[in-house]
């Protein structure tokens, strides 16, 4: 059986040479970021992955997470001291402040890194993951003294961090929320109510949870703007922060799940539990944004992660199993049949496969530096242009990447025939982990409407226009280069789907909403489809230019030249079937009565 190998050469190309890190220098995160220290970070990034994560992985999905009749959760056996070994390491505050024990090294590496564990581990990823975020939303919105009690033991990895939305009567519409917080006079609130799906909601693996809740202050308004953002800390700190009285909250029971067994999904009670309100009332939302847009992040990271875990397994199986001949004759006459990787339609689903997480991590990184901008950077006008980048781009990252990191499992799955169908090979649990990255964070449908619906219009369209004036000035200052001569036109014809696609739901949207919601799936798949081209042309032309430069590097470069004329060729040619699904509209659609389903 394979195992999991982290792709820190892909990560570096993509840093050194696609998007040069030195680019980045202006920026305090990146001021003494290295190639070398980089590849320093990366290298032992990829040891823990390797070798403390990934060995829990099959055996924390069997052995999964024990609820007990006290409310505590027990995770997989090594889970516990894999996390203190992870938060020991300073992986957990990679690139958060200093001056709460962070290191300050840009998120683009947390990001990496966050790839790495998910393929590794992704339930156990997801530990941590959640704490980033929570150090997000209080670095950003919490108190000068919030800040002081909590962020230096998050970031430590000794007190964990989750965030508490959903309730049993409501997932994406927020404006429903029930949980009750009750003034109490002296500054605090009482929570009340129930939240459920909580990841993380409950472990063995730190001393103390800090959860952050949305909740509805007494006689706030009814709706979203109603909503205040509380801090729901397992156990009260006191002012030195060390751990007091237990809080009014207990975990009522965790999910049985189809996968990521090895992370606790948990019913929260709180029962009058002590909350501190975070920022402003009836502003919660904003604050919470600041945790979701991170999560929705890294949700898209999940699927890129599975992909590549998957590929790596079926890669692996491909050059080793034997079945049946080439077509052209044997490959290998001394052996009894060859190898499945001579067969075209094998071939056909790896490269699949791998052209898609070569561009797709493309994205992410790129994605990731604008992040990296829109927190440091002191231009107004290149933090907006970062911002506005974000805002179009992290509904498609997650919505795109984990519908296709999803069906790159399944194919995966497919190349090993009925042994993906087995436990044995592992493969089955890519499968299994990697759908609910399509389902939380807001299901992908959701991310659709987002994007057509609020992202794409802002501001009169300043984030899309910017976006396509990047990829139209890149295809005329290399109209001239022979590496990207073969793929010019076919990325012209897409980016002109996207462009004539977003023109007809300008034009007939308005009047009848049920077309942008229609199409919002496809337009959202067909813009991802457009960006990843748009990442094959900027690896195509880097490694061009890398071959030329260190021929000792030729075949690795070509590995990447094919990589990108596969997506150019095989993949991105669907831009067409997506735009002519848009612009059919919709009245197939909403034709048929109810009582007709």
């Amino acid at each position: 059986m394979a195992t999991y190998k982290a792709p820190v050469q892909e990560v570096l190309f993509l840093l050194n040479h696609v998007f040069p890190i030195a680019d980045y220098g202006h920026l305090p995160a990146f001021a003494e970021v290295t190639p070398d220290l980089a590849n320093a970070v990366l290298e032992e990034a990829a040891k823990v992955a390797e070798e403390v994560l990934a060995p829990l992985n099959r055996a924390g999905d069997r052995q999964g997470c024990r609820f007990h009749p006290d409310g505590t959760v027990t995770t997989p056996e090594g889970f516990a001291k894999a996390h203190d070994d992870f938060a020991k390491g300073g992986w957990i505050g990679l690139a958060a402040d200093p001056e709460y024990g962070g290191q300050g090294l840009p998120y683009t590496l947390a990001a990496v890194i966050d790839e790495f564990a998910s393929s590794a581990n992704m339930a156990f990823a997801m530990y941590p993951g959640l704490t980033q975020g929570a150090i997000a939303a209080l670095m950003q919105h919490g108190a000068p003294e919030q800040k002081k009690i909590y962020l230096p033991p998050m970031i430590a990895g000794t007190w964990t961090g989750t965030m508490n939305l959903t309730e049993p009567h409501c997932g994406t519409d927020l404006g429903l929320i029930r949980t009750k917080a009750a003034a109490n006079g002296d500054g605090t609130y009482a929570i009340t109510g129930t939240k459920i799906f909580i990841s993380s909601g409950e472990h063995d693996l730190a001393a103390n949870i800090v959860h952050l809740v949305l909740a509805r202050i007494e006689g706030a308004p009814a709706g979203t703007k109603g909503l205040s953002l509380f801090i729901v800390p397992k156990f009260l700190p006191g002012d030195d922060g060390s751990l007091g009285a237990r809080n009014g909250l207990v975990c009522g029971s965790i999910e049985e799940k189809m996968g990521i067994h090895g992370n606790a999904t948990c019913v929260m009670n709180y029962e009058g539990a002590t909350g501190f309100l975070i920022g402003e009332e009836n502003r919660g939302l904003q604050a919470m944004f600041t945790m979701m847009n991170e999560a929705r992040l890294g949700v898209g990271i999940q699927g890129l992660a599975l992909s590549e875990a998957a590929y790596q397994h079926a890669a692996a199986y491909a050059r080793e199993r034997l079945q049946g001949r080439a077509l052209t004759g044997p490959a290998f006459p001394d052996k009894p049949a060859d190898p499945i990787i001579v067969h075209p339609d094998v071939r056909r689903t790896l490269l699949t496969i791998k052209a898609f997480n070569q561009a797709a991590r493309a994205l992410v990184i790129w994605t990731s530096l604008k992040a990296d901008v829109a927190r440091q950077a002191t231009d107004d006008a290149e933090r907006q242009a970062a911002e506005d980048h974000l805002g179009l781009l992290t509904p498609v990252i997650k919505g795109v990447l984990t519908d296709i990191g999803f069906d790159n499992t399944v194919r995966a799955q497919q190349v090993f025939g009925g042994h993906g169908y087995i436990a044995e090979t592992g493969v089955e649990q890519f499968v299994r982990d990697a759908r609910i990255a399509m389902l939380y964070e807001g299901a992908n449908g959701i991310q659709a409407l987002d994007l057509v619906g609020r992202k794409l219009p802002r501001d009169a369209g300043r984030a899309m226009l910017g976006f396509i004036g990047e990829v139209t000035g890149f295809l005329g200052e290399n109209a001239g280069n022979e590496a990207l001569a073969p793929f010019v036109e076919n990325m012209r014809t897409s980016l002109g789907h996207l462009q004539d696609a977003s023109m007809w739901f300008m034009r007939n949207a308005l009047g009848r909403p049920d077309h942008a919601g229609t199409g919002a799936t496809d337009y959202m798949h067909l813009f991802g489809l457009v960006a990843l081209g748009y990442m094959s042309l900027r690896i195509a032309k880097a490694a061009a230019e890398r071959k030329a430069a260190a021929p000792g590097e030729a075949a690795a470069m070509d590995a990447k030249l094919v990589g990108v004329r596969f997506f150019m060729e095989r993949l991105l040619p669907e831009t067409a079937t997506r735009h002519a699904r848009i612009t059919a509209g919709a009245d197939a659609v909403m034709a048929m009565p109810a009582e007709m389903f």
